[in-house]
């Protein structure tokens, strides 16, 4: 008797589980717990057995009976819930557009940059951003003690080992590999230990190096007036005031009109008319002699631009940090 309890039971379980919509459930319980059905027969049945069996089958039969029915009624609460949840489509309604992505602002000006130079004949390079003291000092001109370093707010990882506070140092690395011309554009980031709204620990540069023979100051302002009319406007004026960099002599800050009062005098540019945009010079003989050239035979010239220094002027803006706060709300403007 035993065994055909478990056999009822087991088949119901099946049964439930196996079944596909309600209908179909409907049909295995009135085969299996029906007034008719199988568990039905076996009550009927217990009679037969002798007193000493009894028990032990009643129990079974209730026990197999109280399963079966708690597998029917979740059987039915899952086929229930799923025909509750059948969605209707209408085609006729319109498609929803997906969210699409875009470059970042300081990517894009990074690459127009680049862009501009490529078409006034510059390559594009890029070097390490985990430099040494000779590469990033000492090749360009920075002695060791010497008080220009000051001005780089280093972030050392060792004495010898530092994270790069210009892209400069490609300026070397390229001249000892290559015999000139050498005609390159470097672009990456670039460390220093300042932070407020005008400066970034991390931040991007764009350096810029010609070696030719013949190259001369005029024609470093030539490709920085290209360069300055292609990214702003075609009626954009430079100008040139004299400066300071170890590794060039002469050197000179470039200034462009301010692009919001065309140089008339405004909050941006401070009444003064004019924007501060990049640093240049002609390359010092001093850098020459790191890497073989022979300062007789060629000259040439250097420049160097913060990428979100050119952004914030193109686009008018007032915090570097912008760029790096990751709010939608700002960088789908651009």
């Amino acid at each position: 008797m035993i065994d055909r309890i478990e056999e009822a039971r087991a088949a119901a379980l099946a049964a439930f589980a196996a079944a596909s919509s309600l209908a179909g459930l409907e049909e295995a319980r009135i085969e299996y717990l029906g007034q008719k059905g199988r568990f039905h027969d076996l009550m009927k049945a217990l009679g037969a057995l002798n007193p000493q069996e009894r028990p032990r089958a009643g129990a079974a039969a209730n026990r197999a009976r109280g399963q079966a029915a708690q597998a029917y009624e979740a059987a039915r609460g899952a086929l229930e819930k799923a025909a509750a949840r059948v969605e209707w489509l209408d085609v006729t309604l319109p498609g929803r557009r997906p969210v699409l992505g875009h470059r970042h602002i300081l990517s894009r000006t990074a690459a127009e940059i680049c862009a501009i130079f490529g078409r006034l004949g510059f390559s594009i390079v890029e070097g390490p951003e985990v430099e040494t003291d000779y590469y990033n000092f000492e090749a360009l001109n920075f002695p060791r003690d010497h008080p220009a370093r000051d001005m780089q707010d280093t972030l050392f990882v060792s004495s010898d080992i530092l994270l790069r506070t210009h892209t400069s140092p490609m300026q070397v690395r390229i001249m000892e590999k290559s015999p000139p011309p050498v005609w390159v554009v470097v672009p990456g980031k670039t460390y220093r230990r300042d932070s407020d709204v005008s400066h970034s620990p991390m931040f991007h540069q764009v350096e810029g190096l010609a070696v030719d023979q013949g190259l001369t100051f005029a024609d470093l302002k030539g490709v920085l007036t290209a360069f300055a009319t292609a990214m702003f406007s075609p009626d954009t004026q430079i100008r040139l005031r004299p400066s300071f960099f170890p590794f060039t002599e002469p050197s000179a800050e470039v200034d462009i009109a301010c692009v919001l009062c065309r140089g008339r005098g405004c909050r941006l540019c401070k009444g003064t008319g004019w924007l501060e945009i990049l640093g240049s010079g002609m390359v010092d003989p001093a850098v020459y002699g790191f890497v073989g050239y022979d300062p007789a035979r060629v000259s040439g010239f250097a420049f160097g631009m913060g990428i979100e220094r050119v952004a914030m002027l193109k686009y008018g803006l007032e915090d570097i940090r912008l760029f790096y706060e990751s709010d939608l709300r700002f960088l789908t403007q651009f």
